[in-house]
């Protein structure tokens, strides 16, 4: 009978008995090396990315048989290969996902990606960030519109996931360990010019490199594997899509991610009517000693990002005269623009030196007056007469 067990050892155990009818029968021994070692079902824990290129995996089995009924010595065969390495990381978006929504004239905005080493070696990394072409899908839906200025990109010095300007200085990773992440930055300015929904795309590029800095030599498919040598191979799969596109197995892996631009798109008019002439009962003209009514209206479009701090500056012309205390602010608009109808309003001082919001005369012969905020949709005025020369 034939007995098979595993060993914790290592160790294969077989026992031949031999049978009763001659103590002369020979003895037929077949050892077949398996391709799952009999010691890997004892095997520690590993990490994710395996076991370390250039170990050596033993698997040694040993036959034990009797000549009748004398135990014989045993018979022992080994098989001895090194460990490959395989080159497989990730490069993601780093959570929470999603465009990054920034403000024209912003500095220093952020995008941040994860690259991970999974591989079974530590590796270098190469770094490339571009800015995706004009009119090419961006990561999270639309199309790019604008490029960043001061584009840059910066590795995480300590690990915490927040760009730190004047800490975070590397732009290569250094021997980033097996199942170890580092979080990269891109980051860049955004141009006074951006508009409302307007996009920047950005995209980066990791090229695993050896250790020690160089480039990766790997294998394919068509190379002999060497028992006693050590292959590399990649082993990243083909990623497509405006995730970011890369080839199977070429040690390089992309992704993608876009800045979204919230803004005010305001559009300012100015109109007149004159509400009295000192002559006419109605239909009044605009002859000296008339009095003119002027509405600046302030318009922010459907959808666009609130409008703060709105300050407004108007120098009475030369040939007019300025009506005391006609000030208003926060004056209700019907239809912004040349038909536009203003009314209300809250009424403010002449004085600068007050907080009321409005003044007249600095600087001089200049009306002034602050809005309050001005969300998508709406629209505000400021409201002053004059009188005609």
């Amino acid at each position: 009978m034939i007995t098979n067990r595993p060993d914790c050892g290592g160790v294969g155990a077989i026992n031949y008995a031999t049978g009763v009818k001659s103590m002369t029968r020979k003895l037929k021994l077949l050892v077949a090396c398996s391709s799952v070692s009999v010691a890997m079902l004892c095997s520690a824990p590993a990490f994710a990315g395996g076991t370390a290129p250039g170990t050596d995996i033993l698997n040694t089995v040993s036959v034990n048989y009797q000549v009748g009924t004398v135990a014989q010595t045993a018979v022992t065969a080994s098989d001895t290969f090194k460990v490959d390495r395989k080159i497989i990381f990730s490069l993601v978006e780093a959570a929470t996902t999603g465009t990054t929504t920034v403000n024209p004239g912003q500095t220093g905005q952020v995008a941040r990606f994860q690259l991970t080493n999974t591989s079974n070696d530590t590796l270098d990394f190469n770094l490339a960030p571009i800015q995706q072409a004009t009119a090419t899908n961006a990561a999270h839906g639309g199309q790019d519109g604008f490029d960043l200025t001061a584009f840059s990109f910066f590795v995480d010095s300590n690990g915490n996931g927040t760009y730190e300007p004047g800490t975070d200085t590397a732009t290569v990773v250094d021997n980033l360990g097996l199942d170890q992440s580092r979080f990269i930055f891109v980051v860049g300015n955004v141009p006074l010019t951006a508009t409302n929904g307007q996009i920047a795309g950005v995209q980066l590029s990791a090229t695993a490199l050896e250790s020690a800095g160089g480039a990766i030599t790997a294998v394919n498919d068509s190379t002999a594997n060497g028992a006693n040598t050590v292959e590399t191979i990649f082993a990243d799969t083909v990623k497509t899509g405006i995730g970011g596109a890369s080839a199977a197995r070429d040690g390089i892996d992309v992704a993608t991610d876009s800045f979204t631009v919230s803004a005010a798109a305001l559009s300012v008019f100015k109109s007149s009517r004159v509400i009295s002439d000192g002559v006419s009962a109605s239909a009044f003209k605009s002859i000296p000693g008339a009095v003119v009514e002027y509405c600046i209206s302030v318009a922010n479009a459907p959808s666009a990002a609130t409008a703060t701090n709105i300050s407004i500056s108007d120098l009475v012309p030369t040939n007019m005269t300025y009506v005391p205390a006609s000030v208003r602010i926060n004056g209700t608009v019907s239809s912004p623009g040349a038909g536009q109808t203003c009314a209300a309003g809250t009424a403010v001082t002449d004085s600068s030196a007050d907080a009321d919001g409005g003044s007249f005369g600095s600087p001089a012969n200049t009306v002034a007056g602050s809005l309050t905020n001005i969300t998508g949709g709406n629209s505000s005025a400021l409201i002053f007469r004059a009188t005609i020369n």
